[in-house]
């Protein structure tokens, strides 16, 4: 394997794996086996999402984190273990650590008429309308260019084009909206609050929206944390934990954060959309054979993906 040290996340176009031109394919799935074995990070253009909707979106985010704490508090539902809904401010921590992160945020699933009946039904916010259509727009359409990117992650494993193609199209997956909101007494929070502390995703893989401010970083193998930038027509997808154990650290969950703002610029929101796709519940996480030998021994642990889930849920504290 070629140990590339990335000073920036590369950049793919997603249309030269589905155009169907066969060499364009074929480069798209080398180039993406080789980001995902050494930095975990890719950015991706032509995934679907248009300006207008991405803008729509956000602005309806936006309304929505805007109101009264009290009225936000409405669309918490604490029994769903931040599964769908709204999550306060602070209940979210990073794995290992007892300090909650500085943002809340809103989790949207498979719509209704996709749903599994294990899934609990989604939450929508009186206050704004628009917020149900847009949101679910953005699912599906993440959702489609998720599938393909996981058709591109199994033809680099040597699996079956569709082997992921079952396991998520009514798979847990999680819209969520996030807002960092603003730090007006800097000197009153945790000395060791962040906005999201250094973590690894827990799904298969992740799609994040572009965000609206600086902050994301991850950590490269040296040690180094470099920023994670993406153009306007660019989303990241970066490899989860799930996808981490199925292939035995082949293909990396590389650890990422968002740090605080300058000081300066503490008194302002951050709003994110990633996209996090978790497959079925039973999808079997054992590591694949294919993925282990003598210079790579098995790492993990066999184990199911809702089990994993369940595990992580109750390590992050929005399960008791």
């Amino acid at each position: 394997m070629n140990n590339t040290l990335y000073s920036e996340v590369p950049s793919l176009d997603l249309a030269d794996f589905t155009s169907g031109d066969a060499a364009a394919k074929s480069k798209f799935v080398n180039d993406l086996g080789h980001a995902y074995q050494n930095i975990g990070f890719v950015a991706i253009k032509n995934h679907g999402l248009s300006d207008e909707l991405t803008e729509q979106l956000y602005a309806s985010v936006q309304k929505f984190f805007m109101l009264p704490d009290e009225v936000k508090l409405r669309y918490e539902k604490k029994e769903l273990a931040g599964q769908r809904g709204y999550i306060s401010k602070g209940r979210e921590k990073a794995k290992g650590r007892n300090t909650g992160d500085l943002k809340e945020f809103y989790h949207v699933g498979q719509p209704t008429q996709n749903k599994l009946d294990e899934y609990p039904e989604n939450i929508w916010p009186e206050e704004v309308p628009e917020f149900e259509a847009l949101t679910l727009q953005a699912f599906n359409t993440l959702q489609e260019a998720g599938v393909q990117m996981l058709r591109a992650i199994a033809l680099h494993l040597g699996l079956d084009e569709m082997y992921f193609d079952d396991k998520v199209r009514q798979g847990n997956s999680i819209l969520r909206q996030i807002h960092y909101f603003p730090i007006e007494n800097p000197d009153e929070i945790p000395a060791d609050a962040v906005r999201a502390a250094e973590h690894g995703d827990i799904n298969l893989i992740t799609l994040l929206m572009g965000a609206s401010a600086d902050g994301l970083q991850v950590l490269r193998r040296d040690g180094t944390w470099i920023p994670i930038t993406a153009l306007p027509d660019q989303i990241v997808v970066n490899v989860g934990d799930m996808l981490d154990r199925l292939t035995n650290h082949k293909l990396k969950s590389t650890i990422h954060r968002v740090v605080n703002p300058p000081r300066e610029k503490m008194g302002t929101s951050r709003f994110s959309i990633p996209f996090f796709m978790h497959p079925i519940s039973s999808m079997d996480l054992t590591s694949l054979e294919s993925c282990i030998d003598a210079d790579h021994p098995k790492q993990y642990e066999d184990v199911t993906a809702g089990e994993f889930l369940d595990e992580r849920l109750r390590e992050i504290g929005l399960k008791s």
